[in-house]
């Protein structure tokens, strides 16, 4: 008898196996990219809006009051005595007492810087304390705008002491006379933390990239203090992360003690009374 001759499947070609191993690489990037988009969407577009049709106008009234301030102090400042006030109330400089710049900084918030689009801001402003607002909730939103602002701020006082050189992180002394004021930090701070908290690194490179690209293009005062509110916005984020993880895990333990226990309970019933 003679023994089957078993078949030989003659092997593709290379460039027959390049192709098919780009094509497979290619279709799981854009499934990657699809399931991305897809969870930034409902992260930062549609959860956000069910909130606010759930709360109504009173889900973005820091929002409104973050834009009306801004409004508000820049039309003050279009004449003299506006102008010495807003200085006064809010203008805040690296040079100035640390007690009499941490007084100054909840205004400075306020505050839109002179070298600026007013409009423009405004209108990142309204975006970025609204979907933090919707996301976040109230507190967390100012104490967020209000850390990473700070950060920046005090930061810009330890730059100054460094002095120029030490790897570009240092800044010369009249960098102190600058004013330094506006809320793009807390807007930057805000977008950050939410991509993080969300997951959206779409949103996230489009904030905190455009950050480091706008540091390393212009390096002034203003995108060091940016690049600053970046970091302390992700730290912050990641420490929410891992105290929310022990919650979690407590919230689930006690949903499986509770159906465990009135399955336990059920059973003792049927055993006590068996139909």
């Amino acid at each position: 008898m003679v023994a089957p001759v078993a078949s030989v499947v003659p092997a593709a070609p290379p460039a027959v196996r390049t192709r098919e191993r780009l094509r497979v690489a290619l279709w799981r990037a854009a499934g990657f990219i699809g399931r991305t988009l897809r969870g930034e969407w409902y992260g930062i577009v549609v959860e956000p809006v069910r909130t606010l049709v759930r709360r109504g106008l009173s889900g973005l009234a820091l929002a409104f009051v973050a834009a009306f301030g801004v409004i508000f102090f820049h039309a003050l400042a279009q004449r003299p005595t506006g102008a010495v006030v807003v200085r006064v109330l809010g203008g805040v400089y690296a040079d100035l007492p640390l007690w009499l710049a941490l007084l100054r900084t909840p205004v400075s918030l306020y505050v839109p810087a002179l070298d600026l689009p007013v409009w423009a801001g405004i209108t990142q402003l309204f975006l970025a304390f609204a979907l933090a607002e919707l996301t976040l909730g109230r507190s967390r939103t100012l104490f967020i705008s209000y850390v990473t602002t700070l950060a920046g701020t005090l930061m810009a006082r330890v730059m100054i002491a460094l002095g120029p050189g030490w790897g570009g992180l240092g800044l010369p002394p009249e960098a102190g006379r600058v004013l330094d004021t506006g809320p793009s930090a807390a807007v930057v701070g805000l977008f950050t933390y939410v991509a993080v908290v969300r997951r959206a690194p779409i949103v996230f490179t489009l904030t905190g990239g455009s950050m480091v690209w706008e540091s390393i293009a212009v390096p002034n005062l203003a995108g060091r203090e940016h690049l600053i509110a970046v970091g302390a916005a992700i730290l912050l984020a990641l420490h929410a992360q891992v105290r929310s993880r022990p919650r979690a895990f407590i919230r689930r333990w006690r949903r499986v003690r509770t159906v465990r226990g009135g399955e336990l309970a059920y059973l003792r019933h049927e055993i006590r009374h068996p139909e």
